[in-house]
Protein backbone atom coordinates (compact mmCIF):
# COMPACT_ATOMS: atom_id res chain seq x y z
CA UNK A 1 0.00 0.00 0.00
CA UNK A 2 2.81 2.32 0.84
CA UNK A 3 4.48 1.37 -2.74
CA UNK A 4 0.95 2.48 -4.30
CA UNK A 5 0.83 6.12 -2.33
CA UNK A 6 4.29 6.32 -3.16
CA UNK A 7 3.82 5.87 -6.78
CA UNK A 8 0.60 8.49 -7.05
CA UNK A 9 2.99 11.03 -5.21
CA UNK A 10 5.16 10.75 -8.36
CA UNK A 11 2.80 11.60 -10.81
CA UNK A 12 3.67 14.93 -12.64
CA UNK A 13 1.20 17.39 -14.74
CA UNK A 14 3.88 16.26 -17.76
CA UNK A 15 3.15 12.68 -17.13
CA UNK A 16 -0.78 13.10 -16.98
CA UNK A 17 -0.54 15.51 -20.59
CA UNK A 18 1.99 12.46 -22.10
CA UNK A 19 -1.17 10.21 -21.19
CA UNK A 20 -3.84 12.52 -23.08
CA UNK A 21 -1.23 12.77 -25.73
CA UNK A 22 -1.13 9.32 -25.99
CA UNK A 23 -5.08 8.46 -25.88
CA UNK A 24 -5.35 11.45 -28.81
CA UNK A 25 -3.24 9.07 -30.84
CA UNK A 26 -4.92 6.10 -29.86
CA UNK A 27 -8.59 8.08 -30.80
CA UNK A 28 -6.89 9.13 -34.19
CA UNK A 29 -5.86 5.76 -35.25
CA UNK A 30 -9.18 3.67 -33.60
CA UNK A 31 -12.05 6.30 -34.43
CA UNK A 32 -10.42 8.12 -37.31
CA UNK A 33 -8.52 5.09 -39.01
CA UNK A 34 -5.35 7.05 -39.36
CA UNK A 35 -2.42 5.18 -39.77
CA UNK A 36 -2.98 2.89 -36.95
CA UNK A 37 -0.63 0.47 -37.38
CA UNK A 38 1.42 3.11 -35.94
CA UNK A 39 -0.08 5.77 -34.34
CA UNK A 40 -2.05 2.78 -31.80
CA UNK A 41 1.21 1.22 -30.83
CA UNK A 42 2.78 5.07 -30.72
CA UNK A 43 -0.39 6.29 -28.84
CA UNK A 44 0.31 2.81 -26.36
CA UNK A 45 3.89 2.95 -25.39
CA UNK A 46 3.66 6.88 -24.55
CA UNK A 47 1.32 5.57 -21.79
CA UNK A 48 3.83 2.86 -20.96
CA UNK A 49 6.43 4.90 -21.00
CA UNK A 50 5.55 7.92 -18.64
CA UNK A 51 3.99 5.77 -15.68
CA UNK A 52 5.56 6.85 -12.36
CA UNK A 53 8.37 4.21 -12.11
CA UNK A 54 7.71 2.62 -14.90
CA UNK A 55 9.29 -0.73 -15.24
CA UNK A 56 9.52 -0.44 -19.11
CA UNK A 57 12.14 2.23 -19.27
CA UNK A 58 15.41 2.63 -17.82
CA UNK A 59 15.00 4.03 -14.45
CA UNK A 60 17.77 4.63 -11.45
CA UNK A 61 15.60 2.93 -8.53
CA UNK A 62 17.50 2.84 -4.89
CA UNK A 63 20.98 3.86 -6.21
CA UNK A 64 20.43 0.44 -9.07
CA UNK A 65 19.60 1.29 -13.00
CA UNK A 66 16.79 -1.38 -13.72
CA UNK A 67 16.83 -1.36 -17.98
CA UNK A 68 13.24 -1.63 -19.51
CA UNK A 69 12.26 -2.75 -22.31
CA UNK A 70 11.50 -0.19 -24.58
CA UNK A 71 15.08 0.90 -24.14
CA UNK A 72 16.21 -2.89 -25.08
CA UNK A 73 14.03 -2.34 -28.47
CA UNK A 74 15.41 0.88 -29.29
CA UNK A 75 19.07 0.53 -28.89
CA UNK A 76 18.61 -3.34 -30.76
CA UNK A 77 16.58 -1.74 -33.75
CA UNK A 78 16.20 2.10 -33.65
CA UNK A 79 19.72 2.84 -32.32
CA UNK A 80 21.19 1.08 -35.55
CA UNK A 81 18.65 2.08 -37.85
CA UNK A 82 17.58 -2.06 -37.62
CA UNK A 83 14.17 -1.54 -37.88
CA UNK A 84 13.68 1.52 -40.24
CA UNK A 85 15.96 -0.47 -43.08
CA UNK A 86 13.64 -3.70 -42.54
CA UNK A 87 10.56 -1.64 -43.10
CA UNK A 88 12.07 -0.44 -45.89
CA UNK A 89 12.19 -4.02 -47.33
CA UNK A 90 8.81 -4.30 -46.78
CA UNK A 91 7.73 -0.99 -48.01
CA UNK A 92 9.64 -1.62 -51.37
CA UNK A 93 7.67 -5.19 -51.93
CA UNK A 94 4.55 -3.20 -51.41
CA UNK A 95 5.06 -0.81 -54.44
CA UNK A 96 4.24 -1.05 -57.79
CA UNK A 97 6.97 1.34 -59.76
CA UNK A 98 5.12 0.94 -63.19
CA UNK A 99 3.18 4.28 -63.76
CA UNK A 100 6.78 5.73 -62.57
CA UNK A 101 8.63 3.60 -65.35
CA UNK A 102 5.99 4.33 -67.73
CA UNK A 103 6.38 7.99 -67.67
CA UNK A 104 9.88 8.88 -66.11
CA UNK A 105 9.51 12.48 -66.06
CA UNK A 106 7.35 11.85 -63.05
CA UNK A 107 10.74 11.91 -61.13
CA UNK A 108 10.70 15.54 -61.53
CA UNK A 109 8.02 15.83 -58.97
CA UNK A 110 9.19 13.66 -56.75
CA UNK A 111 12.44 15.92 -56.64
CA UNK A 112 10.38 18.96 -56.93
CA UNK A 113 8.21 17.91 -54.15
CA UNK A 114 11.58 17.88 -51.55
CA UNK A 115 11.89 21.70 -51.64
CA UNK A 116 10.35 21.73 -48.03
CA UNK A 117 12.67 19.86 -46.22
CA UNK A 118 15.32 22.08 -47.29
CA UNK A 119 13.33 25.65 -46.64
CA UNK A 120 12.98 24.09 -43.77
CA UNK A 121 16.00 23.45 -42.38
CA UNK A 122 17.46 26.59 -43.36
CA UNK A 123 14.17 28.10 -41.12
CA UNK A 124 14.99 25.91 -37.89
CA UNK A 125 18.77 26.86 -38.55
CA UNK A 126 18.09 30.56 -38.09
CA UNK A 127 15.88 29.99 -35.19
CA UNK A 128 18.88 28.69 -33.24
CA UNK A 129 18.76 24.70 -33.59
CA UNK A 130 21.82 22.70 -34.20
CA UNK A 131 22.23 22.12 -37.63
CA UNK A 132 21.89 18.05 -37.22
CA UNK A 133 18.82 18.67 -35.34
CA UNK A 134 17.93 21.11 -38.21
CA UNK A 135 18.65 18.63 -40.58
CA UNK A 136 16.36 16.37 -38.65
CA UNK A 137 14.12 18.38 -38.43
CA UNK A 138 13.41 19.02 -42.02
CA UNK A 139 13.03 15.67 -42.57
CA UNK A 140 9.47 15.78 -41.71
CA UNK A 141 8.20 17.40 -44.26
CA UNK A 142 8.99 14.01 -46.44
CA UNK A 143 6.08 12.56 -44.67
CA UNK A 144 8.25 9.30 -44.20
CA UNK A 145 8.63 7.91 -40.96
CA UNK A 146 11.58 5.39 -41.81
CA UNK A 147 13.64 8.05 -43.62
CA UNK A 148 12.71 10.32 -40.86
CA UNK A 149 14.09 8.20 -37.91
CA UNK A 150 17.21 7.11 -40.02
CA UNK A 151 18.09 11.15 -40.48
CA UNK A 152 17.47 11.92 -36.78
CA UNK A 153 19.35 8.71 -35.15
CA UNK A 154 22.37 9.09 -37.62
CA UNK A 155 22.64 12.85 -35.89
CA UNK A 156 21.67 11.57 -32.45
CA UNK A 157 19.30 14.29 -32.34
CA UNK A 158 18.13 15.58 -29.06
CA UNK A 159 14.35 15.86 -30.25
CA UNK A 160 14.01 12.16 -31.83
CA UNK A 161 10.70 11.79 -30.32
CA UNK A 162 9.40 14.95 -31.26
CA UNK A 163 10.61 14.36 -34.64
CA UNK A 164 9.40 10.61 -35.14
CA UNK A 165 5.59 11.61 -34.18
CA UNK A 166 5.31 14.52 -36.12
CA UNK A 167 6.42 12.73 -39.19
CA UNK A 168 3.84 9.74 -38.65
CA UNK A 169 1.51 11.92 -37.90
CA UNK A 170 1.80 13.93 -40.79
CA UNK A 171 1.77 11.04 -42.66
CA UNK A 172 -1.53 9.98 -41.26
CA UNK A 173 -3.21 13.66 -41.70
CA UNK A 174 -2.16 14.27 -45.40
CA UNK A 175 -5.75 13.89 -46.34
CA UNK A 176 -6.39 16.80 -44.47
CA UNK A 177 -3.26 18.65 -44.79
CA UNK A 178 -2.72 18.67 -48.75
CA UNK A 179 -6.11 19.49 -49.91
CA UNK A 180 -6.76 22.98 -48.77
CA UNK A 181 -2.44 24.07 -49.88
CA UNK A 182 -3.44 22.39 -53.63
CA UNK A 183 -6.63 24.50 -53.72
CA UNK A 184 -4.96 27.83 -52.42
CA UNK A 185 -1.89 27.33 -55.12
CA UNK A 186 -3.78 26.14 -58.31
CA UNK A 187 -7.11 27.68 -60.25
CA UNK A 188 -10.59 25.89 -61.07
CA UNK A 189 -9.03 25.90 -64.60
CA UNK A 190 -5.82 24.29 -63.56
CA UNK A 191 -7.39 21.52 -61.48
CA UNK A 192 -9.75 20.70 -64.21
CA UNK A 193 -6.54 19.77 -66.95
CA UNK A 194 -7.43 16.39 -68.22
CA UNK A 195 -4.16 14.21 -68.42
CA UNK A 196 -4.82 10.92 -70.18
CA UNK A 197 -3.26 8.22 -69.08
CA UNK A 198 -1.32 6.11 -72.08
CA UNK A 199 -0.85 2.63 -70.73
CA UNK A 200 2.77 1.49 -71.39
CA UNK A 201 3.62 -1.76 -71.15
CA UNK A 202 6.99 -2.26 -69.06
CA UNK A 203 8.89 -5.14 -70.06
CA UNK A 204 9.99 -7.53 -66.76
CA UNK A 205 13.84 -7.00 -67.77
CA UNK A 206 13.08 -3.61 -66.84
CA UNK A 207 11.50 -4.01 -64.09
CA UNK A 208 14.32 -6.21 -62.39
CA UNK A 209 16.85 -3.09 -63.66
CA UNK A 210 15.29 -0.90 -62.14
CA UNK A 211 16.06 -1.40 -58.62
CA UNK A 212 19.69 -2.41 -59.13
CA UNK A 213 20.41 0.44 -61.57
CA UNK A 214 18.51 2.73 -59.12
CA UNK A 215 20.20 1.45 -56.38
CA UNK A 216 23.83 2.03 -57.72
CA UNK A 217 23.50 5.38 -59.26
CA UNK A 218 22.07 6.56 -55.55
CA UNK A 219 24.90 5.01 -54.44
CA UNK A 220 27.30 6.78 -56.40
CA UNK A 221 25.82 10.07 -56.61
CA UNK A 222 24.35 10.34 -52.29
CA UNK A 223 26.24 7.85 -50.74
CA UNK A 224 24.71 8.23 -47.42
CA UNK A 225 21.49 7.16 -48.43
CA UNK A 226 22.57 3.95 -49.96
CA UNK A 227 21.62 1.85 -47.55
CA UNK A 228 17.75 3.05 -47.17
CA UNK A 229 17.27 2.68 -50.92
CA UNK A 230 19.33 -0.26 -51.05
CA UNK A 231 16.67 -1.87 -48.88
CA UNK A 232 13.64 -0.17 -50.55
CA UNK A 233 15.04 -1.55 -53.95
CA UNK A 234 16.06 -5.18 -52.28
CA UNK A 235 11.94 -5.40 -51.22
CA UNK A 236 11.26 -4.16 -54.90
CA UNK A 237 13.14 -6.32 -56.86
CA UNK A 238 12.03 -9.83 -54.47
CA UNK A 239 8.40 -8.53 -56.07
CA UNK A 240 9.46 -8.10 -59.39
CA UNK A 241 11.83 -10.91 -59.96
CA UNK A 242 8.61 -13.50 -59.91
CA UNK A 243 10.66 -16.17 -58.46
CA UNK A 244 10.65 -15.62 -54.94
CA UNK A 245 6.96 -14.94 -54.56
CA UNK A 246 6.80 -15.89 -50.60
CA UNK A 247 9.19 -13.85 -50.25
CA UNK A 248 7.65 -10.56 -51.54
CA UNK A 249 4.53 -11.86 -49.89
CA UNK A 250 6.09 -12.25 -46.70
CA UNK A 251 8.52 -8.51 -46.64
CA UNK A 252 4.99 -7.10 -47.46
CA UNK A 253 2.82 -9.08 -44.40
CA UNK A 254 4.55 -10.66 -42.06
CA UNK A 255 8.16 -8.66 -41.96
CA UNK A 256 6.31 -5.16 -42.56
CA UNK A 257 3.80 -5.57 -39.87
CA UNK A 258 6.04 -7.10 -37.18
CA UNK A 259 8.51 -4.10 -38.16
CA UNK A 260 5.51 -1.68 -37.20
CA UNK A 261 4.78 -2.56 -34.07
CA UNK A 262 7.66 -3.15 -32.64
CA UNK A 263 8.90 0.13 -34.24
CA UNK A 264 5.60 1.80 -33.28
CA UNK A 265 5.83 0.70 -29.21
CA UNK A 266 9.95 1.30 -29.41
CA UNK A 267 9.47 5.02 -30.27
CA UNK A 268 8.28 5.91 -26.85
CA UNK A 269 11.08 4.99 -25.27
CA UNK A 270 11.89 9.10 -26.54
CA UNK A 271 8.07 9.77 -25.68
CA UNK A 272 9.37 10.44 -21.84
CA UNK A 273 7.64 13.72 -20.49
CA UNK A 274 10.88 14.76 -19.54
CA UNK A 275 12.31 14.21 -23.46
CA UNK A 276 8.94 15.59 -24.96
CA UNK A 277 7.06 18.19 -22.84
CA UNK A 278 9.22 20.86 -23.79
CA UNK A 279 8.53 24.25 -25.77
CA UNK A 280 10.80 23.22 -28.29
CA UNK A 281 8.57 20.23 -29.16
CA UNK A 282 6.00 22.46 -30.35
CA UNK A 283 8.34 24.42 -32.41
CA UNK A 284 9.45 21.29 -34.35
CA UNK A 285 5.71 19.98 -34.39
CA UNK A 286 4.99 23.47 -36.00
CA UNK A 287 8.30 23.64 -38.29
CA UNK A 288 7.43 19.77 -39.35
CA UNK A 289 4.32 21.05 -40.48
CA UNK A 290 6.00 24.37 -42.88
CA UNK A 291 8.35 21.27 -44.19
CA UNK A 292 5.33 19.60 -45.26
CA UNK A 293 3.25 22.43 -46.56
CA UNK A 294 6.47 23.32 -48.55
CA UNK A 295 7.03 20.02 -49.91
CA UNK A 296 3.33 19.86 -51.30
CA UNK A 297 3.64 23.77 -52.61
CA UNK A 298 7.04 23.12 -54.21
CA UNK A 299 5.48 19.76 -56.10
CA UNK A 300 2.62 22.22 -57.22
CA UNK A 301 4.22 24.99 -58.11
CA UNK A 302 7.02 23.01 -60.33
CA UNK A 303 4.30 21.72 -62.03
CA UNK A 304 3.04 25.19 -63.21
CA UNK A 305 6.16 26.26 -64.33
CA UNK A 306 6.59 23.26 -66.98
CA UNK A 307 3.09 23.80 -67.98
CA UNK A 308 4.66 27.21 -69.11
CA UNK A 309 7.31 25.50 -71.34
CA UNK A 310 5.29 22.35 -72.41
CA UNK A 311 2.24 21.54 -74.76
CA UNK A 312 0.70 18.52 -72.97
CA UNK A 313 -0.31 20.30 -70.29
CA UNK A 314 0.15 18.89 -66.85
CA UNK A 315 -2.77 19.27 -64.13
CA UNK A 316 -0.44 21.03 -61.03
CA UNK A 317 -2.43 18.59 -58.17
CA UNK A 318 -0.06 16.04 -59.93
CA UNK A 319 2.63 17.76 -58.21
CA UNK A 320 1.20 17.67 -54.95
CA UNK A 321 1.87 13.52 -55.06
CA UNK A 322 5.62 14.21 -55.22
CA UNK A 323 5.86 13.56 -51.44
CA UNK A 324 6.77 10.55 -49.78
CA UNK A 325 3.77 9.46 -47.87
CA UNK A 326 2.45 6.31 -50.67
CA UNK A 327 -0.17 5.89 -51.26
CA UNK A 328 -1.91 8.77 -49.46
CA UNK A 329 -1.20 11.49 -51.60
CA UNK A 330 -2.05 10.22 -55.02
CA UNK A 331 -5.08 9.08 -53.49
CA UNK A 332 -5.74 12.58 -52.52
CA UNK A 333 -5.04 14.30 -55.83
CA UNK A 334 -6.84 11.65 -57.50
CA UNK A 335 -10.48 12.40 -55.12
CA UNK A 336 -9.48 15.92 -55.64
CA UNK A 337 -9.71 15.32 -59.51
CA UNK A 338 -13.11 13.48 -59.32
CA UNK A 339 -15.00 15.90 -57.41
CA UNK A 340 -13.70 18.86 -59.96
CA UNK A 341 -14.53 16.30 -63.21
CA UNK A 342 -16.03 13.00 -62.58
CA UNK A 343 -13.94 11.83 -65.43
CA UNK A 344 -10.62 12.99 -65.26
CA UNK A 345 -8.84 9.84 -63.75
CA UNK A 346 -5.52 10.95 -62.37
CA UNK A 347 -4.59 8.39 -60.27
CA UNK A 348 -1.71 6.73 -62.54
CA UNK A 349 -0.07 9.83 -62.95
CA UNK A 350 -0.17 11.18 -59.42
CA UNK A 351 1.05 7.23 -58.47
CA UNK A 352 4.15 7.62 -60.79
CA UNK A 353 4.94 10.78 -58.72
CA UNK A 354 4.12 9.21 -55.45
CA UNK A 355 6.22 6.63 -55.79
CA UNK A 356 8.89 8.77 -57.41
CA UNK A 357 8.82 11.20 -54.39
CA UNK A 358 9.29 7.29 -52.07
CA UNK A 359 12.88 7.41 -54.22
CA UNK A 360 13.52 11.64 -53.84
CA UNK A 361 12.91 11.57 -50.09
CA UNK A 362 15.24 8.87 -49.25
CA UNK A 363 17.83 10.32 -51.70
CA UNK A 364 17.66 13.71 -49.93
CA UNK A 365 17.64 12.17 -46.21
CA UNK A 366 21.68 11.09 -47.87
CA UNK A 367 21.76 14.75 -49.48
CA UNK A 368 21.24 15.85 -45.96
CA UNK A 369 23.69 14.20 -44.17
CA UNK A 370 26.29 14.74 -46.44
CA UNK A 371 25.81 18.82 -46.45
CA UNK A 372 25.35 18.83 -42.65
CA UNK A 373 28.74 16.47 -42.26
CA UNK A 374 30.09 19.48 -44.78
CA UNK A 375 29.02 22.22 -42.43
CA UNK A 376 29.82 21.14 -39.32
Amino acid sequence: MADIFSNVLEIRWEMVLMWVIGGVLIWLAIAKDMEPTLLLPMGFGAILANLPTSGAITQVINGKTEEGVLDVLFNAGIANELFPLLLFIGIGAMIDFGPLLSNPKMLLFGAAAQFGIFFTFALAALLGFDLKDAASIGIIGAADGPTSIFVANYFNSNYIGAIIVAAYSYMALVPIIQPPVIRLFTTKKERLIRMPYEQKEVSATVRILFPIVTTMIVGILAPRSVALVGFLMFGNLLRECKVLRILSESAQKELANLVTILLGITIASKMRYDLFVKVDTLVIILLGLVAFVFDTIGGVLFAKLLNLFVKKKINPMVGAAGISAFPMSSRVVHKMGLKEDPTNFLLMHAAGANVAGQIASVVAGGVMIALVEKLI
